[in-house]
């Protein structure tokens, strides 16, 4: 069979570790939370008074 040399190891060992951690090169995207600070997307209900009305109407079977 084919026998691997300890260079060979050596090598082998070193591309795979190199494989392994280029990963960890990638940029991110995280919204850091600030408290008391809401990050989300917007409510439309929350300027609309009619269709905040309106969603209340239909939400009293609850």
């Amino acid at each position: 069979m084919f026998a691997l040399t300890k260079h060979m190891k050596l090598f082998l060992a070193a591309v795979m570790s190199l494989i392994f951690i280029s990963g960890c090169e990638q940029a991110e995207n995280v919204t850091i939370h600030e408290p008391g600070v809401y990050q989300g997307a917007t409510d439309s209900l929350t300027t609309d008074l009619a269709a905040l009305q309106e969603r209340m109407k239909k939400q009293m079977d609850r």
